[in-house]
C-alpha cells in the first residue's frame, strides 16, 4: 500500500511513470523503507498502464462492493420494566476473548 501510494503521488505531482528509485526517494523522504520486492511486483503489475485509467477501474471495481451495515433495530424507547432490562443485559453481545491478528493473512496494515 505504500508503494502504491507513493506511485500515486508522483504521478499526481506530474510523472507519468515512477521508477522503483523514484518511489524509494517518495518513501525515504518520510522514513519508510522501500520492500524491494513488493516495489517490483507493484511496478511490473501496472507497467504500461495510465494511472487515471487505473483508479477508474479500481472505482467501478469498489462500486460493486456491498457497504453498509444491517444493524439490529433500536430498542423502543422507555417502559421497559427490571425484568426487560436483565433480559437486555442477559442479551448483550460478549467481547470476543481474542482479538484477531492479522499476521496469518501474509500482510498488514501499513505493508
Amino acid at each position: 500500500m505504500k508503494h502504491l501510494a507513493a506511485f500515486l503521488l508522483l504521478g499526481l505531482a506530474g510523472n507519468t511513470s515512477p521508477s522503483a528509485a523514484d518511489i524509494k526517494k517518495v518513501l525515504s523522504s518520510v522514513g519508510i523503507e522501500a520492500d524491494d520486492e513488493r516495489l517490483s511486483q507493484l511496478l511490473s503489475e501496472i507497467e504500461g498502464k495510465d494511472i487515471s485509467e487505473l483508479i477508474a477501474a479500481g472505482s467501478q471495481k469498489l462500486a460493486s462492493v456491498p457497504s453498509g451495515g444491517a444493524g439490529g433495530a433500536a430498542p423502543a424507547a422507555g417502559g421497559a420494566s427490571a425484568g426487560g432490562a436483565t433480559e437486555a443485559a442477559a442479551e448483550a453481545p460478549k467481547e470476543e476473548e481474542k482479538e484477531e491478528s492479522d499476521d496469518d493473512m501474509g500482510f498488514g496494515l501499513f505493508d
